[in-house]
């Protein structure tokens, strides 16, 4: 018996981040939808930060704005594993797609600062 293949595969999802269309972010909203697919996304997520980072040109404003949109759409189960996906490299464009994620303001309202 062959193991099942997860649907949707990284490179898709990757796709789908790099094309940054209405119909990209409403598939990648579909996505978020669905916890079993909470893998197949952030795998996804890591390969389109990794070809942005090799790319030869780097387009920091589309990975900030990539980072600002997923930050205000994901939900709160998603928001520290999408802060860890952009903490996870040193390079430029990990760096770009943080700074849009921290102006989202995602993983603040997920988890609230406590009142003390």
């Amino acid at each position: 018996m062959t193991p099942a293949a997860s649907f949707p595969d990284r490179e898709t999802v990757a796709s789908k981040f790099a094309g940054a269309s209405e119909a990209d972010k409403s598939y990648l909203s579909l996505l978020m939808e669905n916890t079993a697919q909470d893998d197949s996304l952030i795998d996804g997520l890591h390969r389109y930060l990794d070809l942005a980072a090799a790319a030869p040109f780097l387009n920091s404003l589309k990975l900030e704005s990539t980072g600002l949109w997923i930050g205000e759409a994901a939900p709160a189960r998603l928001q520290i594993q999408l802060m860890e996906a952009a903490k996870s490299s040193q390079h430029p464009a990990y760096l770009a797609f943080r700074t849009g994620l921290n102006r989202s303001g995602g993983l603040e309202r997920a988890y609230p600062a406590a009142a003390i």
